[in-house]
Formats: structure tokens, C-alpha cells, sequence
């Protein structure tokens, strides 16, 4: 019992640490209190990186540099969302990159393996009916017409049905999910009625803002594509690019390199 659970306690340990992070910021009111979260999670995610091969940790903290410039945009200049204290916590960029670990993790567990784009499809369905429910029934519930969430479920469906990266984006699709439900709820930040500039009326939290937070992700990879000492470690990480039938496919020698390192198919695309 405890072999079939084992590859999954990084992903139960970050499922866990996350709303405890959030109940802990909902009850705290000096700014320092909240630096003081921050330098927590980020040694969590320091620790839990040390799960992660090597070539993976350069993403995650990757991920955290281009996170943090995201949340600039979107919460302090365009306003699309706010946090409890009028600022931008010093846990919200290592969140990025614990959500980015969990995705990359997920990549190579078991139910991925055995089940494949299975997977993905389960996860696309939760997400189409969470779309679907923020313009139909959720309104009567909660008063707000939720067009932006569903708006993000054809970017959200293009990453898991196009990239060979898709257990990393139908991951983040769960972690987020948690993420936002629990962050919305306990007021640690609430997404406008209406965003600004576009006028787009919104869920608090939206339902597939995990399509956002795919673009976040992807970007990372760009980043790493842009610099040729960093397409290395791409090529390098092993990616999920299974039939949506079978399990994970082949690995092959990559004809490129005179290594013989072993790559998957996957790996000429990077997202």
C-alpha cells in the first residue's frame, strides 16, 4: 500500500501546505508577518525542489522569476485581482514555483504512465463543466457571470490536448484549482466583478484560470529557449508524450546529440 502511494507524498505534502499557508496569511495583519510566510515557503520549496532531477530545478526557479512579473502586471498595474493588504506577498512567487514543481512532478507518476492522455481528458472534463457552471448556474449562487474563466478554457484545452508537457499543465489544473478556491475564500485576494480594460465580467475566483496560469508556465520554457545555454537543460528534462491510449512512450536515442543520453519523443517541442 504505502509503494503505491509514495510517488505521490510531494504532491499530498504541497495539497496540504497550501491551505495552511493561506489560513495562516488570512489571520495575520502586519506586513512582516507575511514576509515571515514567504521566507517559510520559500525553504519549502528549496526542500522540495531537492525531489526534482536537476535538470528541473533551473524551471522552477525560472518559473518563479517570470511568475513574479505576471503578478506585477496582473494584480498591481492592470488590477484584474487584489490582495488582502493592497500588495504582493512574498509567498505568491515561490507559490508559482510549488505549483510548477507539482505539475513537473506529476509528469512521471504512475497514473500518468498507466493511464496516459486518460488522464488529460478527465482533467479537461472537470474543467469544461466548472466553465460551464460559471455562466449557467454558479451566477444564481454566488452573483457574478463567470465569462472570463470560460474564456480561459479553450487556452487551457489547447496546452493539455496540444503539448507534450500536458500532464504538467493538467496538473496545474489541480493545484490551482485548490489554490485559488481556498485563496478566494479565506480573502487572502479576490478577482474584480469586472476587469478593468476589458470589461470582462469574472468568478471570484475564475473557473479555469488555470489556462493564465499555463501561459505562465509555458513562458518559462520560451525564456529557456531564447538563451542556447539553457536549451540543453530542456533537452534534457524528461517530458510526457503519451498516445491517448497507452501509456508513456518509447525513449529514443536523440539523433542530435553525440551523448547517447536518452530523450523522449517530446523533447524537439519544448511546450
Amino acid at each position: 500500500m504505502l509503494s503505491r502511494v509514495r510517488p505521490y507524498w510531494v504532491h499530498a505534502y504541497l495539497l496540504t501546505y497550501t491551505p495552511l499557508l493561506l489560513v495562516a496569511d488570512s489571520r495575520i495583519a502586519a506586513v512582516w508577518q507575511q514576509w515571515a510566510l514567504g521566507v517559510l515557503t520559500f525553504l519549502v520549496l528549496y526542500l522540495c525542489t531537492l525531489k526534482a532531477p536537476k535538470e528541473q530545478r533551473m524551471q522552477i526557479w525560472l518559473c518563479v522569476g517570470v511568475a513574479t512579473g505576471f503578478e506585477i502586471f496582473g494584480s498591481l498595474i492592470w488590477g484584474l485581482y487584489r490582495y488582502r493588504l493592497h500588495n504582493l506577498p512574498l509567498f505568491v512567487p515561490p507559490g508559482h514555483g510549488l505549483v510548477y514543481l507539482f505539475g513537473l512532478l506529476a509528469m512521471t507518476t504512475p497514473v500518468v504512465k498507466e493511464h496516459g492522455k486518460r488522464v488529460a481528458h478527465v482533467v479537461l472534463a472537470l474543467a469544461a463543466a466548472w466553465a460551464v457552471a460559471g455562466i449557467t448556474v454558479l451566477p444564481v449562487l454566488t452573483g457574478r457571470f463567470d465569462l472570463q474563466g470560460a474564456l480561459c478554457l479553450p487556452v487551457f484545452a489547447w496546452f493539455v490536448l496540444r503539448s507534450p508537457r500536458w500532464a504538467l499543465f493538467a496538473a496545474i489544473f489541480i493545484a490551482t484549482g485548490e489554490l485559488e478556491i481556498f485563496g478566494t475564500s479565506l480573502g487572502n485576494w479576490y478577482w474584480l466583478p469586472v476587469a478593468p480594460w476589458t470589461h470582462i465580467p469574472s468568478g471570484n475566483p475564475p473557473s479555469v484560470i488555470a489556462g493564465g496560469y499555463c501561459v505562465i508556465d509555458a513562458s518559462v520554457l520560451l525564456v529557456m529557449r531564447a538563451y542556447p545555454g539553457l536549451k540543453t537543460i530542456i533537452a534534457r528534462t524528461t517530458r510526457t508524450s503519451t498516445p491517448s491510449s497507452g501509456p508513456i512512450s518509447e525513449l529514443r536515442l536523440d539523433s542530435r546529440s553525440n551523448s547517447g543520453e536518452l530523450v523522449s519523443p517530446a523533447s524537439t517541442n519544448a511546450i
